[in-house]
């Protein structure tokens, strides 16, 4: 049995997986850089899956909009899943919703990339990978002084 293959859209299809896996490849350099559990699998991953679902789900697949639409909300709440084993409680601080947030926010990159919304994609990964990595002294910073402010027993100054 032959069949024809639309190599055009095949080549359209795998550029656009691959480019949700780069999108969100320094964000998994950068955790894992950092020795984070989460890193350079799974972001990619996240993204590339993401991207893969929706893909599948889209109008020109033959599927209706309202199967995009819940192949889209069953992927956020896997996602949320993924994401709700990265946040951990210990002595009282919880640890781990930065990482859940930066796997949320790349499944959004990979959906991006899906419906073509490339210039979104990038935007969502580089504002991640700013949250994580310029962000991070400042928070530093400001849980610092809290710990100051707790140990005095003064009152929080944030």
């Amino acid at each position: 049995m032959a069949f024809a293959v639309d190599w055009q859209a095949v080549w359209h299809d795998v550029s656009r997986l691959l480019f949700a896996y780069l999108c969100a490849l320094p964000v998994g350099w950068y955790r894992e850089k950092e020795a984070h559990s989460i890193g350079v699998r799974t972001f990619p991953l996240v993204a590339m899956a993401s991207c893969g679902y929706v893909m599948l789900a889209m109008p020109a697949y033959h599927n209706s909009i309202e199967a995009q639409s819940r192949v889209i909300q069953g992927m956020v709440a896997g996602i949320g899943f993924i994401g709700g084993g990265a946040i951990m409680r210990a002595k009282g601080s919880i640890h781990g919703t930065a990482t859940a947030a930066s796997i949320w926010n790349t499944g959004v990159v990979g959906a991006a990339v899906a419906e073509d919304r490339f210039v979104v994609a990038m935007a969502l990964a580089l504002m991640n990978l700013f949250a994580l990595r310029v962000l991070l002294p400042w928070k530093l910073k400001l849980d610092e002084r809290r710990e100051e402010a707790r140990k005095s027993h003064r009152p929080d100054p944030l």
